[in-house]
């Protein structure tokens, strides 16, 4: 697990939780990696929150 993902693992946690059984851990997992890509170059001390909330608008707007 690169460090990105290793500090985004509560929002995995988190966002599992939020969204209910019915959710796909390999889903949210995906969902945070792609965001974490996406937020590459982003103050690192904002990072988990950026990701946490990105991968929840993007796992949200296909409900």
């Amino acid at each position: 697990m690169n460090p990105d993902l290793a500090r985004a693992a509560d929002a995995i946690t988190r966002l599992l939780a939020e969204l209910g059984p019915g959710t796909s851990p390999a889903v949210v997992s995906a969902t945070v990696r792609e965001a974490c890509e996406d937020l590459r170059g982003s103050p690192v001390g904002a990072l988990p929150e950026l990701v946490e909330r990105l991968a929840r608008a993007r796992l949200t707007a296909d409900a």
